[in-house]
């Protein structure tokens, strides 16, 4: 008998030394989550699909100046988006908090925060903003909500996944934790705006079903004796075995924040999120398409040593990850229509 569980709240902040806050506009109908550690973070990404957004990627290769991040950024509003992070650098700078290679009299620290974004701008609301984007403000908005609030968090339409669609249903913010037998925890936290679907075709069930715990995305299973067609996706935004077409199968993109409380080098932490975001084609269906820019980054909040031996217990980290993110997807989409 396992003795794995989740995590007490089932929400990526049961990984110790992590917030998270969120913020949204209503009027414009976008938002943005932040995912901030109590002290500077070693982070990895992994970034596959044919139309990313990114910001500070770049800085997180192994082979770089920059072996730690002062938060992590997951916004709407496309390439505007990235402007959420602006705000977080700028709360975080105001604190002191940041990257220099040495402290310097009236010389600010540089805050790393790399961000990713997904497309939100068809998705509804007012996005007549001209030259003044609202995602500087979302951004130190939920930076402070994650100072002020960030242990508990709502799921759905909030934060990143606020103005979401997840193929032809509503998208949403998602959130799950496991905590294995030795103690190690992973957290997952995804905004879903995919281009496929989360649930399997002529059903409620979703693709990530056999990940599910505790029934905390619904507990619906597929019908017995399903039989799959391979050209059939289903709620996706474009299904070519019904030839139903969305006006939106270009406006898409799932982001995401893995974090555990285990130790990693930026090397680790890149093979771990090269593993985790297998656990979105686990979950949505199809995924990483020309349409997608999804991304996953990994966060270590460095609680506790990796288990000997390094590479076999690094597998089983990427495995965990994996499925966590995947239960993640379908909670964020579970939640943000059970209201709908």
């Amino acid at each position: 008998m396992t003795t794995t569980r989740i995590g007490t709240k089932n929400l990526i902040t049961d990984v110790a030394g992590l917030k998270v806050g969120n913020s949204h506009d209503g009027e414009v109908l976008t938002g943005t989550t932040v995912i901030l550690p109590d002290d500077r973070a070693v982070c990895g990404v992994a970034i596959v699909g044919g139309g990313p957004g990114t910001r500070e990627t770049d800085a997180l290769g192994a082979d770089k100046l920059v072996d730690a991040v002062d938060a992590v950024v997951l916004s709407g509003g496309s390439v505007y988006g990235l402007a959420a992070a602006d705000g977080v650098v700028a709360a975080l700078g105001a604190q002191g908090e940041g990257f220099s290679l040495m402290d310097l009299p009236d010389v600010p620290k540089s805050p790393v925060v790399p961000s990713a974004i997904l497309y939100d701008l068809a998705n509804g609301g007012n996005k007549k903003w001209g030259e003044d984007t609202p995602y500087r403000v979302l951004g130190r908005a939920a930076y402070m909500d994650a100072v002020e609030n960030g242990e508990m968090l709502s799921l759905g339409a909030v934060g990143a996944g606020y103005g979401a669609r997840a193929g032809a249903e509503r998208g949403g913010l998602g959130s799950t934790s496991i905590v294995t037998s030795d103690d190690i925890t992973v957290g997952a936290l995804v905004a879903v705006n995919c281009f496929g679907a989360t649930r399997m075709p002529g059903c409620d069930a979703f693709w990530a079903h056999p990940y599910e715990l505790n029934d905390e995305f619904g507990g619906s299973r597929p019908p017995e004796g399903f039989v799959l067609d391979p050209d059939d996706w289903g709620a996706a935004k474009v299904n070519p075995a019904s030839q139903a077409n969305s006006t939106n199968e270009r406006q898409n993109t799932t982001i995401a924040c893995v974090a555990t409380d285990v130790e990693l080098t930026p090397a680790q932490a890149k093979r771990v999120a090269q593993m985790a975001i297998s656990g979105l084609s686990r979950a949505i269906r199809p995924v990483f398409a020309p349409f997608d820019g999804d991304v996953v980054f990994v966060v270590s909040t460095a609680k506790k040593k990796l288990p000997e031996p390094n590479p076999l217990a690094l597998a089983r980290l990427g495995e965990l990850a994996a499925g966590t993110l995947a239960r993640a997807v379908a909670r964020g989409v579970f939640e943000a229509n059970k209201t709908v």
